[in-house]
């Protein structure tokens, strides 16, 4: 498997991150502690998941730690909704990240599968 920073899939979510980042400077500062500090945590925990499973040396380790990317992806999916219901996000920042959060979930789907093909036939 290449490096972390040889996928493109960490490399966009590293933009992911430096968006919210961006955007989450607007929220209301009772928040800092809240939906804020959460968001940033779970976009931040993409790439880092990412970067931590390239690095382990067998396969099983390597799909655990893209799943749990996927499961953190989830759980700011739902956090960025919160947030536009809530009014802290506009629209169009809502469905840039969304576009992103669909492009970066696909790519991990997809190393995910990459991955796979190397496992024994036992191990599936």
């Amino acid at each position: 498997m290449k490096t972390h920073k040889d996928l493109d899939v960490w490399k966009d979510s590293i933009e992911l991150v430096i968006i919210i980042y961006n955007a989450t400077k607007a929220f209301p500062k009772e928040e800092l502690y809240g939906i804020t500090n959460r968001m940033r945590r779970a976009a931040v925990s993409v790439p880092t998941n990412i970067s931590e499973g390239s690095a382990r040396n067998y396969p099983v380790e390597v799909i655990r730690f893209l799943k749990i990317s996927q499961g953190s992806l989830s759980e700011f999916e739902t956090l960025l909704l919160i947030s536009l219901r809530l009014n802290y996000l506009d629209e169009i920042i809502y469905k840039r990240i969304e576009g992103s959060i669909f492009k970066i979930n696909a790519q991990l789907c997809g190393l995910i599968k990459s991955v796979q093909k190397k496992l024994p036939p036992s191990a599936t």
